[in-house]
């Protein structure tokens, strides 16, 4: 097996232009390239790393049935990528890919979102809606943040994924549709189902084949590969002749723990292209070395509590609700009350948060 990320044989391993550098000795490879997928369809996958082998070797086995899938990761691991390299490694390849953000979508709108409707099914319903469902007849269909569908909502998607069935909203006509279900959440959904906030039978059913995406952190050994690939990215579409990356400037990437992991990166990178002025990028500008906290490893204890504190300070020390850190963080209220009394953190600590969020808008 060659020193590559591939899931298929078929699949071709690209270098990257020879005349791009990194300035060390460790030359950069480039696991599945953008341009050459492309034509085959497929979406770009960038790494060598054995966690993102076994994310593949996944994909690979499950591409070909039609079983429901659930990918579970951190915001920014990339869950849309791997859910679009199974429908492109499926049978289902030529059918549609339809993309649904349960998060983005009021909860009263999303039924017939998913759905559809029929004209008059509610004030403003002037004419009948096609929903996602219908569109996807014969491809997939990727629910992302499936963890905030909300639990009225949750039966009917349950029924439609075990009979292939539904009704529009407002309609009593039966409507079948072929449909492959792939859904993709950063929250545990297994303390959701203890706490009543997610339907266990629900929940059994999406997660027939889980798939648990690796954050950034947990393959560093990747990150020269994603800088590079992103670099040249963004030179190009920039017009920009960046020839060279410097070692000092890898090293500050290598050394940030990328909470936001890949997107986070990537954004990173291309706000570094926009603000390079020569042919070797670098990390002298103050505005991108205030970018990226450099610290001391810390235990996963503190990181841990660092990472709640930092989020009661978005909140403005509000716990639970629909904004609050609880929901944030992808955990029930009472277990993050839990997590912050064994992690030391006190409510003079919220008081604290608190205060530092008002000073910071004032």
């Amino acid at each position: 097996m060659s020193g590559y990320t591939s899931w298929a044989a078929e699949l071709p391993v690209m270098h990257h232009n020879a005349s791009f550098k990194i300035e060390d000795p460790t030359p950069a490879k480039v696991a599945l390239d953008r341009d050459e997928l492309d034509g085959g369809g497929l979406p770009s996958i960038v790494g060598n790393s054995d966690a993102l082998r076994r994310v593949l070797d996944m994909v690979r086995v499950v591409a070909p049935t039609d079983a429901t899938v659930l990918i579970n990761g951190e915001t920014g691991t990339g869950k849309e990528l791997i859910a679009e390299a199974i429908h492109k490694c499926s049978d289902r390849s030529n059918g549609p890919f339809v993309k649904v953000n349960c998060a983005a979508i009021p909860a009263g709108l999303l039924e017939s979102e998913l759905f559809g409707h029929e004209r008059g099914a509610y004030t403003g319903a002037v004419a009948r809606g096609i929903g996602r469902f219908e569109r996807a007849d014969r491809g997939t269909l990727f629910l992302d943040e499936i963890g905030d569908l909300p639990l009225e909502l949750q039966p009917k998607l349950l029924r439609v994924i075990q009979e292939r069935q539904f009704e529009r909203l407002g309609g009593a006509a039966t409507i079948h549709s072929d449909v492959r279900v792939i859904c993709a959440t950063h929250r545990n959904l297994v303390e959701m189902v203890d706490n009543r906030d997610f339907r266990a039978d629900l929940f059994y059913r999406l997660s027939v084949f889980p798939i648990e995406l690796p954050p950034l952190r947990e393959r560093p050994e990747d990150i020269r590969l994603l800088v590079h690939h992103f670099a040249l990215d963004y030179a190009a579409r920039m017009h920009k002749r960046i020839t060279a990356i410097s070692e000092e400037f890898m090293t500050a990437l290598l050394r940030h723990s990328w909470p936001g992991n890949v997107r986070e990166l990537q954004n990173f990178i291309e706000r570094s292209v926009i603000l390079s002025t020569g042919a070797v990028l670098r990390s002298s500008l103050p505005e991108l070395t205030s970018t990226l906290k450099l610290t001391a490893p810390v235990t996963l204890e503190e990181a841990e509590r660092s990472h709640i504190l930092q989020t009661l300070q978005q909140t403005e020390g509000v716990v639970g609700g629909r904004n609050g850190a609880a929901a944030r963080l992808g955990l029930a209220r009472t277990t993050l009350m839990s997590k912050m009394r064994r992690l030391g953190v006190s409510r003079f600590q919220r008081s604290s948060a608190l205060a530092r969020a008002k000073e910071s808008v004032a």
